[in-house]
This record gives C-alpha cells, sequence and structure tokens, in this order.
C-alpha cells in the first residue's frame, strides 16, 4: 500500500440502547451480539425474512445494554425502519447520532491517538493484510501528518482489498454469500435470527450462489471518459458474464460480480478493453 492517509467520509450512525437491546440484536442480527464484549465490535448483516441484505455494517458494543452501528452513508434510517419493523414487546430506543468519521488507511488504530482526535470509537480495519482505524465522534480531526486523501483514494483502497459496500455491491437483491463476507460477519453456532434460514442452506451446500465479488485488472487503454459501475464484462464469445460495481478512478481496477461459471484468472472484456477476472483473497 502506498503512503497512509485519512478522508473524512459521510457515514450514518445509530445508537441502539435499552433493558432489551442485547436479546432484541440477538434475534435480528447475524453477529453473536451476546459474546462481543463491551469495546469490540464486529461486521454484521441485518437480513430480509427471506435472507437478502437489508443492510451490511458494524456493530460496537458500547456498554452492557448498548450497541452502536455504523453503516454507509444513507442506511442508517434503513437500519432503524428494519429493526423498528421487529421491534414488538421490547424496551430499546433507535437513535441516530450525528457524527463525524475520518478513515484513516495505512495506519494501525494503536498508532492513532483518537482520544485526542475528538473520536469516540476507533475501530480497527484489518482487511486482507492492510490496516486502517475509523474514527467516529460528535467533532473528529484527522490525525496530524497523514496525507489528506479523497473519496477516490478510499475507494482505489476498497477495490484492492475487495471490500464491498452498502449500495455499491450490497442492496436489497443481495444474497449474502455473494459478497465473500459471510465468515467475518456470520456467526453459525449462536442461535436463530430473522433471515438464516438462507444463510445456512447456501453454507451446508458449499456456497453455490450464481455470481461472487471479484477484482478486475484492465489490461489495455482506458478510454478518456473511463468506466462506470454498470459496465459489463465480455467473455471470448461475447456472452455476458459480469457487470461493475465499483470503479477505481485512473487505477485500472474495479470491483465486479462475475458469474460462477468464471474461474480466475479469466480473461474478459470491458467496452472492447482487455481485462482479467482476479479472485478476490478476502478479509
Amino acid at each position: 500500500m502506498s503512503e497512509p492517509f485519512a478522508v473524512r467520509i459521510p457515514r450514518d450512525v445509530v445508537r441502539i440502547s435499552g433493558p432489551d437491546a442485547i436479546s432484541f440484536l440477538q434475534g435480528q442480527l447475524s453477529q453473536d451480539i451476546v459474546r462481543l464484549e463491551v469495546g469490540s465490535c464486529a461486521w454484521t448483516f441485518v437480513l430480509q425474512p427471506q435472507g437478502k441484505v437489508d443492510a451490511w455494517f458494524r456493530i460496537t458494543r458500547e456498554a452492557e445494554d448498548s450497541c452502536i452501528a455504523d453503516v454507509d452513508a444513507g442506511y442508517g434510517a434503513a437500519i432503524i425502519a428494519r429493526l423498528q419493523r421487529f421491534k414488538l414487546r421490547v424496551k430499546l430506543d433507535l437513535e441516530p447520532l450525528s457524527w463525524q468519521c475520518v478513515a484513516v488507511r495505512g495506519l494501525a488504530a494503536g498508532a492513532v491517538d483518537h482520544g485526542a482526535l475528538g473520536a469516540v470509537l476507533a475501530p480497527p480495519v484489518e482487511w486482507a493484510g492492510t490496516v486502517g482505524v475509523d474514527l467516529l465522534g460528535p467533532a473528529v480531526a484527522s490525525p496530524p501528518g497523514v496525507r489528506e486523501g479523497t473519496p477516490d483514494d478510499l475507494a482505489a483502497w476498497r477495490v484492492a482489498v475487495g471490500m464491498p459496500a452498502m449500495g455499491a455491491e450490497l442492496d436489497e437483491s443481495t444474497i449474502p454469500a455473494e459478497a465473500g463476507v459471510v465468515d467475518m460477519s456470520v456467526s453459525f453456532t449462536k442461535g436463530c435470527y430473522t433471515g438464516q434460514e438462507l444463510v445456512a442452506r447456501i453454507d451446508s451446500r458449499g456456497n453455490r450462489t450464481p455470481r461472487r465479488l471479484r477484482r478486475v485488472m484492465l489490461e489495455g487503454p482506458v478510454p478518456a471518459d473511463g468506466f462506470a459501475p454498470g459496465a459489463v464484462l465480455l467473455a471470448a464469445d461475447g456472452h455476458e458474464v459480469g457487470v461493475l460495481t465499483t470503479v477505481a478512478t485512473g487505477a485500472g481496477a474495479a470491483l465486479a460480480y462475475v458469474r460462477r461459471e468464471v474461474e480466475p484468472p479469466a480473461e474478459v472484456t470491458v467496452g472492447g478493453v482487455p481485462a482479467v477476472v482476479e479472485a478476490i483473497p478476502g478479509p
């Protein structure tokens, strides 16, 4: 990875608190919340009853009866609406927080004095051999001496490590196993939760989902206006085998959902440009 950078990004934050908060979340989220220690965090899904994705986000155990969820911008309301829909005869509050986020990549969480920067939470980001930290709080400053990055820098990092995002790789039509993050986001020992049946069935059958999240490396000259999400991948015989979801500006790389039968490394074209489909190593 290149030099560390920090970029201020919008991120939605929701506090779930109250005497029934933990037991309620245990029955709604894919992660084992009961076993999550105070101060620790994990990635989790909240699913539709049919097992598709309502949201994928990080959950931090703030206290014995309180958790904080942070999710890609625009999806905090979706988490609240989804949890509210199943909130029957339980005592808990769902509170959106007006917090800021500074995403730091290339520095481990322990190398950043998050308290001095105004961060209430500083969950580590360890993905595919890279390190980072997200600084979350009402008013957060960037670490001194760290290069100020851009959203394009963060997108390029996501593509390089294969990290999905809500609205790009994950939405209400996504099956969790397609995105390659089930192992880190799902507990298979905790007991029942809403949407569990589809996740468990796919896992027991060896993940035969019709498509998988892959990285695409462009090997030819990229058009001046580049490519946008939605551009299709074509096999040598002209058949469509995938679609781009996130494009790293200027990096010649992208994330894409690709049909299961395309085994990486595989040669394809995007808008006439030669490219190679690569496997993502995973978190």
